[in-house]
């Protein structure tokens, strides 16, 4: 196996971000009752690979069961990303198993963020952290992380057995796995094990 293009996912693989996302959640969501809160992010834990649109959606319908619109959906979006960005900017927060790689090895492999971040405010922070150029491009939702891959991978006409995703949530597995490219568990021990590669970073 050749591989000469890497996805890397963003939140807890290069970033370590979990306990600001879920601060993110309660901030924008303050204005709720606590049980129902604390039920999104349980859901939120549980799927932690998915976009905070997704998320929002799945409170509307199933916690609260209320119906919503689109922009009840962008009004708690954009609110969530206001109460994280600023406190992601923050180059402690980068992990250095990963960035060391990335510094080392992005001219030998075109390296993208694809992410189940918010792709404006992904952006932003990865500019903001002086990372922006190790990367060919820096994707994230609203559009499905599947759908992002099967894009990139179309539009440049990527072969998927040169490519790479390193992700530490099932979502990034079953991204990979939809897209026939080969996957590395990172930073997650159960989802470690759903690698198909038998290699970790050092040996790439």
């Amino acid at each position: 196996m050749k591989i000469n293009i890497i996805f890397w996912d963003f939140d807890g693989v290069i970033v370590s971000s979990l306990q600001i996302r879920e601060m993110g959640f309660r901030a924008c969501l303050n204005e709720y009752p606590e049980k129902h809160v604390e039920s999104l992010i349980r859901y939120h834990k549980k799927n932690s690979g998915w976009s905070r649109y997704v998320k929002f959606e799945y409170f509307f319908k199933e916690i609260i069961k209320e119906k919503y619109t689109k922009n009840d959906i962008n009004r708690l979006a954009s609110s969530y990303s206001n109460s994280v960005k600023h406190l992601l900017i923050d180059k402690s927060l980068l992990i250095k198993r990963s960035m060391d790689f990335i510094r080392e090895k992005h001219q030998k492999y075109k390296m993208y963020i694809v992410s189940g971040s918010d792709g404006v405010e992904l952006n932003e922070v990865c500019k903001s952290l002086g990372i922006s150029n190790y990367f060919q491009s820096i994707y994230g939702s609203p559009e499905p992380k599947k759908d992002i891959l099967k894009r990139v991978l179309k539009d440049f006409e990527y072969d998927p057995a040169e490519c790479l995703l390193i992700g530490d949530a099932r979502n990034d597995y079953d991204a990979a796995m939809e897209n026939n490219i080969a996957f590395l568990g990172f930073n997650n021990k159960k989802v470690e094990k759903l690698s198909t590669v038998k290699y970790g970073l050092s040996e790439l």
